[in-house]
C-alpha cells in the first residue's frame, strides 16, 4: 500500500524552549509514521505568536503551497490544535487536506480501538472535535473513509446534519454511561474481594506492554510505535512472596494530548485512578525523558491520581550509553527484555508494597484454614511457622493499612 506523502508545518512560539519544539516536532513525525504517512517535508517558523488566520505567515503560506506542488503533497498536518478558521482557511490555500496534531492522535486511536468501549470513545472524542469544525473541513468529509485523519466515524456526509452529529453523541455517551457503570461494578467486586491492582502507566513506547508481557507471560501488541496499546488489558502476577495481584497494562500518555480524548477516555484511564500502585515506566535512553515523565505526572494530578503511591520504572537501560542518575524515588532501573531484571522489578514492587504497608504477627489455631489462606493470599507473608506447644500457625508478614484482616490481628 502507498503510503501519503506528509508535510509538516510547526510553529515555534516565543516562550517555547528549543528543546520542547524539537521534541514535539520530531513526536509529531513519529505519529505521522504510526498513522501510516511518508513525511516529505519539515517546515517550521518563529513567531511571536500563531497566526490567527493561516496559523503560519502569508509568505510561509506561499512556500508551503510551492513545496506541496513540487513534492505532489497528499496532506499537510499542523503540529498545533488548528481553530475551525484556521482549518478552513488553509484548506482553501493548499487545496489538500489540512489535518492537526489532535486530529492525527485521534485517528491513530479509531486505528487501534479493538474493543467495543474503545472504538465507542474515539468517536465521541472524533465527533466533538469535529462538530465546531465542519464549515472547514469540506475537502476532507468530501472523501471521509479515505487517508490519515479520516478514519473513524464511518462514511456519513457529516457537513450536511450537525444534528445527526448531535444525535450520535448523545447515543454515545449514554451507551458508555453503561460501559462505566460495569466497570465501576466490576472495581467494587475486586475492592470487595480484596484484589490488589498494580496499573502500568507511562509515556507512549516506554516499554509498558513489553513489561506487562513479562511479568504476566501475556502477548499483548509490543511494537515500536507510539499508541501500540489502547484498550486496557489486566492479568494475575505474582510476587516473589506468592503474594497475587493484578497488573493493568494502558494507554500511553502524550504531551499535548488533546483534552476530548482526555474526557473521552476517563472511564479507561479510571482503571489507573482506582490502582493501589502505580508503576510508571519511564524510557530512560529517551534525550527528553524528564519532560516525559513530567507530562505523565501533570497527567495523573489531572485524574487525581498523583497521591498514589508510585514506583517509577526506568527502562531501556541496555541502550543507555552514559551513566544515568534517577530523578524521580522510590525508582528501579531495568531492561525489559532481560529475565534477572524482570525478577529484580517483581522483588521491588514488593519492597515498594512493604514499605506502605503494616507490619503484623498473628497467631491463628489449625482449624481456621480459611482465615490462613486469606492471609496467604491477601498480605505478605515473610514467615509462616506451626507452633507445636500452642497448636497454632504464626505468621509474620505486611498487610494494607484499610485491610478487613488487620481486626483480627488487633484482637
Amino acid at each position: 500500500m502507498t503510503k501519503e506523502k506528509v508535510l509538516i508545518v510547526a510553529v515555534k512560539k516565543a516562550r517555547t524552549t528549543d528543546h520542547h519544539f524539537t521534541t514535539s516536532v520530531e513526536e509529531l513525525e513519529s505519529l505521522s509514521h504510526t498513522a501510516g504517512g511518508d513525511v516529505i517535508e519539515i517546515v517550521t517558523q518563529n513567531r511571536m505568536q500563531i497566526h490567527p488566520v493561516t496559523y503560519v505567515g502569508e509568505g510561509k503560506v506561499d512556500e508551503i503551497r510551492l513545496l506541496i506542488e513540487q513534492h505532489d503533497i497528499d496532506l499537510v498536518i499542523a503540529n498545533d490544535e488548528l481553530s475551525p478558521a484556521q482549518l478552513r482557511n488553509l484548506n482553501d490555500h493548499f487545496e489538500v487536506r489540512v489535518i492537526d496534531r489532535s486530529q492525527l492522535i485521534l485517528d491513530i486511536f479509531a486505528a487501534r480501538a479493538k474493543t467495543k468501549e474503545g472504538q465507542l470513545q474515539v468517536e465521541l472524542a472524533q465527533l466533538e472535535y469535529m462538530l465546531p469544525r465542519l464549515h472547514g473541513m469540506g475537502l476532507v468529509l468530501s472523501r471521509l473513509g479515505g487517508g490519515i485523519g479520516t478514519r473513524g466515524p464511518g462514511e456519513t456526509k457529516l457537513e450536511s446534519d450537525q444534528r445527526h452529529i448531535r444525535r450520535r453523541i448523545d447515543d454515545i455517551k449514554r451507551r458508555l454511561k453503561d460501559v462505566v457503570k460495569q466497570r465501576e461494578q466490576y472495581r467494587k467486586r475486586r475492592k470487595l474481594n480484596q484484589v490488589y491492582q498494580i496499573a502500568i502507566i507511562g509515556y507512549t513506547n516506554a516499554g509498558k506492554s513489553t513489561i506487562f508481557n513479562r511479568l504476566t507471560d501475556e502477548s499483548a501488541l509490543e511494537e515500536d510505535l507510539l499508541f501500540a496499546t489502547l484498550d486496557p488489558l489486566t492479568r494475575k502476577v505474582n510476587l516473589p512472596s506468592g503474594f497475587e495481584c493484578l497488573l493493568t497494562d494502558t494507554v500511553g500518555f502524550l504531551q499535548e494530548l488533546p483534552t476530548s480524548l482526555i474526557a473521552s477516555f476517563k472511564s479507561t484511564l479510571e482503571e489507573v485512578a482506582e490502582a493501589d500502585l502505580l508503576l510508571h515506566v519511564v524510557d530512560a535512553s529517551n534525550e527528553g525523558y524528564l519532560q516525559q515523565q513530567e507530562t505523565v505526572l501533570n497527567i495523573l494530578k489531572e485524574l487525581d491520581a498523583d497521591k498514589l503511591p508510585i514506583l517509577t520504572v526506568y527502562n531501556k537501560a541496555d541502550l543507555l550509553e552514559d551513566e544515568f542518575f534517577p530523578s524521580l524515588h522510590p525508582n528501579i532501573v531495568i531492561s525489559a527484555y532481560k529475565e534477572a531484571d524482570q525478577e529484580v522489578l517483581l522483588q521491588r514492587m514488593e519492597q515498594v508494597l512493604k514499605e506502605e504497608w503494616e507490619h503484623y504477627f498473628v497467631s491463628l489455631e489449625a482449624h481456621e484454614g480459611r482465615t490462613i489462606h486469606q492471609f496467604e493470599m491477601q498480605s505478605i507473608i515473610v514467615e509462616k511457622a506451626y507452633n507445636e506447644t500452642t497448636n497454632q500457625y504464626d505468621i509474620e508478614g505486611y498487610i494494607a493499612p484499610d485491610h478487613p484482616l488487620l481486626s483480627r490481628i488487633k484482637e
